[in-house]
Parts: C-alpha cells; structure tokens; sequence
C-alpha cells in the first residue's frame, strides 16, 4: 500500500443469530443503558456525589470563572424535536410529576445525568456541561421566571408556542452559569419543542453544541417515557 492510498473502510452487519428486530447499536445501546442504571442504583445519590465530588468542584469552577469573565453576557443555541402521538400538555404534565417524585425516570433520559431532583433550593441537577461536570440548580423554574427572556431573539409567538417556560442555572453560592428557555407547540398529530440554552460568552462553542446535544438525546427520551407512562 503506498503513502496516498487508504486502508479499506471496514463495515460489519448482522446476518442472524439473535432473535427480533434491531440492530448492533440497537444492542450496545440497550447493554450500555442497563449498564449505567446498575451503577446509578448501587452507588446511590450520595454515592454519585461523593465519586464525582473532585470533578464537580473542577467542574463548577470552569463555569464560575467563565461567568465572571463575561461581565453577564451570554450566547445562545437551540434544539428542535418534532413529536408526534402526545400532546405538550400530557408531556408536560408527565414532567411536572417526574420532579416532584423518584428521579430514576429523570436520570434514565441521559447517560450523564448523575442528580436531578428538588430539594429546599429549587431543581437541583448535576450532569455535563460539555466536558465538565457541574451542580447547579434551576431557580423560579416557570412561566413566572421569564421577565429575562422577553426581549430574547429565541422566544417564539405565543400563538404558536404558548407553554414557555424558562429558569436561570446557578451554582450553590448563587453564581448565575446559564439560562433555559423552553417552548411547546401543538401540532396536528403532536407537539414542536424548541429548546434553548445560554452559557456565557467566553465557554468555548463546544460547550454549548454539546448541550444541543445533550438536550436532544434527554428530551426524546422523556417525551417517548412519557408516552408510555400513559394510562
């Protein structure tokens, strides 16, 4: 083989053995899951905690300082998902009662979600932000929390998409790292999300095209629970 040429792509299917639909990654993904519920359910919160309490602090740490040097400023992006076969309303409504009860449904939509839960300060969540882990809580999570995002380029006509809600993201010491701004649309046959996020300015752009992501892989997944929690 000389210097210019390429080694072969190599492509591996399944042909037959294992009985039903799917796919490897249908595999891998089912085994992958399974995987981190078991973990989750043997170290239990306070056990998640105590592991990643050194990246939690370093984590926490990146945001503070990236707070800091943007003076208040933040930059934003959005993920749209498209659902059918549930209203926003039987959606939100499955989310309102995840929160106030056991998290496991809440910390099963995302492989990185380590808490998620209420407590005396408000939503606390800890989970990625890119590559760090953080703990942070969400504060006056609602429709009342939306006086900062009036004049936001993301906040959509309230016609179309009239359940928003939105919440500030901040640390224990009341540090302010993020925003959330949220909006629900019914359709004929479901429901649009248009999910926004702010980090501030001076995170690097992966942070924030990592939690587009990370919004897209938790929220099909609750919308899909969701759906199945139905009577």
């Amino acid at each position: 083989m000389t210097e210019n040429q390429k080694a072969p792509s190599v492509t591996v299917t399944l042909e037959s053995g294992p009985a039903g639909a799917g796919s490897i990654d249908d595999f891998e993904l089912f085994y992958a899951r399974r995987a981190v519920d078991r973990f989750r359910t043997l170290l239990g919160r306070q056990g998640l905690l105590d592991l990643l309490a050194a990246e939690i602090e370093e984590g926490n740490a990146f945001l503070r300082e990236s707070a800091r040097t943007s003076g208040g400023a933040f930059k934003a992006g959005t993920t749209v998902l498209q659902a059918t076969g549930l209203t926003s309303g039987e959606f939100l409504a499955w989310m309102d009662k995840a929160f106030a009860g056991d998290e496991k449904p809440l910390l099963a939509a995302h492989p990185e979600h380590y808490v998620m839960g209420t407590d005396e300060t408000g939503a606390r969540v800890v989970e990625n932000i890119g590559p760090h882990v953080a703990d942070f809580y969400m504060g006056g999570w609602g429709t009342d929390a939306l006086d900062w995002a009036k004049d936001a380029a993301e906040l959509l006509p309230e016609s179309k998409f009239p359940r928003k809600m939105s919440s500030n993201l901040f640390l224990a010491d009341g540090t302010v790292v993020g925003r959330a701004l949220i909006q629900f649309g019914d359709t004929a046959d479901g429901f649009t999300a248009n999910l926004s996020v702010y980090f501030p300015v001076t995170c690097p752009d992966e942070v924030l095209d990592h939690h587009l992501r990370h919004y897209a892989v938790e929220f099909r997944n609750w919308i899909v629970a969701a759906a199945a929690a139905r009577p």
